[in-house]
């Protein structure tokens, strides 16, 4: 049943908002809640952001002249009501699916998303970037960064803005607080201070007194100073911030639009440098099933808008992410030298369990990949045995330290990496595309990738065994595919990998979860009369020479399969054919990897057809190589 939205279906676009009365904005953001609200129930996604700042988009849209003024939201997952505002509200309930639109802002979805995020502290580096080539250009706009506090643990956000203090160029960053983690608002007299303080009165005067206290002598104008910046940062908290160079204002109620507005307008108005509102806000607001969870519904699949109840999809196997978890807890209750350390994403790796095991060893060190990997160091440095745990795509923002902090040290450092391949619906920022090969160019460095989740947990037994140095395993987003489960992991052979179908013209050498696929295609070959070999290389690096080498001799074409981008694992398999001679005896070889784009949301078993690494795209490419159609079967059996 559709929500009754009388004010918000006359506004497609910010113009037609900044045409109402200000009196009018509390029932627009009423509205465009339950818009949002009604909108995700049917798509799934990230809510109780969004919901948090329904008031602040609708004020910064009514006081800012976007898009002429660049207003970045960072890692977007806040940006469904900016989406339904500008222009994307008729296809806001294809948010996330094929086709429709992205979790998360993107420049070529609309004009009204200057910079495209997806992964968190990136908006007041690009913000500054904007502010710069303004300058440059002679243009007269404003630049509004929006980073919430959990963003603002990265140091990214920090080298930002202490370069955006130094430069004193005019931006203006909103610091979304939902966790009220920096000062909480204290009624009537925080939004006093926060307009007084915005104010052009007030900033011409304390100009004005910074120029008179310069006249006096050394010693009494550096104690006035001091004493004004107290006394500013003792009622607002904004001390650290006024030190990177940055004018604070706040804390403000982000849900108040009557303290919102008037600030805005003070800020859109001044001609300061870089301009910091602190605006703290509850995530999940407005709707109670959102306000009563744990995680206030960050993210959420389709859900009973009335109840909040949400859809529970059957699982046929046990999750990659929980099997990860709980065969850690295992090893860690046989060895007290196992510790796990997770970037801000506890529950999404998994490391929520281990935690509720094992909270003394247990490290969540907040938006700081760079940072994780090296505590990490530092503790396999002092004999420890750290489990690294952090999705693929985000482990590539830490990439100097894995190789200058770990693979240089030779230190033993366990990476595992979740979210390995295609992602589905958050799409290609979330991806984990490049692992293989970024990490396979490392010296010293072991790469594992789980064919199923029974190999997973003798990927995890594998690590906790291996003290020889750097070694990572990779695994999928979802669940696994309904093995039989070991009890515990047993530790593997280094570089060994295994046979797991027999067969005589054609040889598949799987890396991953693509194996179901493999053996599907092989069944299909089969039925053609092409007997096929099907392989799981475990190992990226080092991998297994002897099962490589064998396979080349034995068939007429091999066909290597990965969920990673080229220079990966296929990559190594054709250097090692081709040192070895392998390829001058005629085989046909093809090395299956994603193609060179970054692929669109969509459902996982889509996105690999579309990549063509599904069995339907294994088979045509074993035909293309033995140079036939698929549909010529007689000519390949003669």
């Amino acid at each position: 049943m559709p929500v009754d939205t009388p004010l918000l279906d006359t506004i497609k676009f910010p113009a037609d908002l900044r045409r109402l009365p200000e009196a009018q904005l509390r029932q627009v953001a009423d509205e465009l809640r339950a818009e949002t609200i009604d909108a995700v129930s049917v798509t799934g996604g990230h809510l109780g952001a969004g919901l948090g700042v329904v008031e602040l988009t609708v004020a910064l849209h009514y006081v800012f002249d976007t898009p002429h003024d660049r207003l970045i939201w960072d890692v977007g997952h806040q940006a469904y009501p900016h989406k339904i505002l500008t222009g994307r509200r008729e296809r806001i309930r294809t948010l996330r699916k094929g086709g429709g639109l992205s979790g998360f802002t993107k420049r070529a979805e609309s004009e009204y998303d200057p910079f495209g995020t997806g992964h968190s502290s990136t908006s007041i580096s690009a913000g500054l970037g904007m502010a710069v080539a303004r300058n440059l250009k002679g243009e007269k706009r404003n630049v509004i960064a929006v980073i919430g506090d959990g963003a603002m643990s990265a140091g990214m956000a920090y080298e930002a803005m202490n370069n955006a203090g130094a430069m004193n160029e005019r931006l203006i960053v909103i610091l979304n607080d939902n966790d009220m983690s920096i000062a909480p608002p204290v009624g009537a007299m925080s939004a006093y201070l926060a307009r007084l303080v915005s104010g052009g009165t007030y900033r011409t005067l304390r100009e004005v007194g910074k120029q008179l206290a310069r006249r006096l002598p050394k010693f009494i104008y550096e104690k006035a100073q001091r004493a004004e910046e107290f006394a500013r940062g003792f009622w607002t908290g904004g001390t650290l911030f006024e030190e990177l160079g940055f004018y604070y204002v706040g804390p403000v109620d982000g849900h108040n639009l009557d303290h919102l507005l008037p600030v805005l307008k003070n800020v859109r108005d001044a001609e300061a440098g870089p301009i910091l509102v602190h605006v703290v806000t509850q995530k999940g607001k407005g709707y109670p099933p959102a306000e009563a969870a744990a995680d206030k519904y960050h993210g959420v699949v389709t859900f009973d808008v009335v109840t909040g109840a949400q859809a529970k999809p059957k699982a046929n196997a046990p999750s990659y992410t929980k099997v990860f978890a709980e065969s850690l807890v295992r090893e860690a209750e046989q060895d007290d030298r196992i510790v796990a350390v997770t970037a801000a994403m506890p529950s999404g790796t998994g490391l929520d369990i281990f935690g509720r095991a094992f909270p003394q060893r247990t490290f969540d060190v907040g938006i700081a990949e760079q940072h994780a990997v090296t505590f990490a160091a530092g503790l396999a440095a002092e004999g420890f045995k750290p489990f690294c745990a952090i999705y693929s795509t985000f482990l590539q923002r830490a990439y100097d330290q894995i190789v200058h902090d770990v693979a240089i040290q030779n230190l033993p450092v366990r990476f595992a990496l979740d979210r390995a391949g295609l992602v589905g619906a958050d799409g290609p920022t979330h991806a984990g595309s490049f692992d293989i090969a970024f990490l396979g160019c490392v010296p010293n460095m072991v790469i594992m990738a789980a064919a199923d989740e029974a190999e997973l947990v003798h990927m995890v037994a594998t690590a906790a065994a291996h003290d020889a140095g750097p070694i990572a395993f990779r695994y999928p987003r979802g669940e696994g595919v309904g093995v039989e489960m070991p009890e515990r992991g047993v530790p593997l052979a280094i570089g060994r990998g295994r046979i797991v179908r027999e067969g005589g013209r054609i040889a598949l050498l799987s890396l991953g979860t693509r194996l179901a696929e493999c053996l599907k295609a092989a069944e299909q070959l089969e039925a053609r009369g092409l007997p096929t070999t099907v392989a799981d290389a475990r190992f990226a690096k080092p991998i297994d020479a002897g099962l490589v080498l064998a396979l080349a001799r034995e068939h007429e074409c091999l066909v290597t399969v990965e969920e990673g981008s080229i220079g990966g694992f296929g990559t190594q398999v054709l250097h090692l054919l081709a040192r070895e001679g392998a390829l001058d005896r005629g085989l046909k070889v093809r090395t299956m990897v994603l193609p060179d784009v970054f692929i669109d949301h969509d459902k996982p078993e889509r996105m690999y057809a579309k990549a063509g690494l599904d069995a339907a795209g294994i088979v045509a490419t074993v035909f293309a190589a033995l140079g036939t159609d698929a549909s010529d079967a007689a000519a390949l059996t003669a």
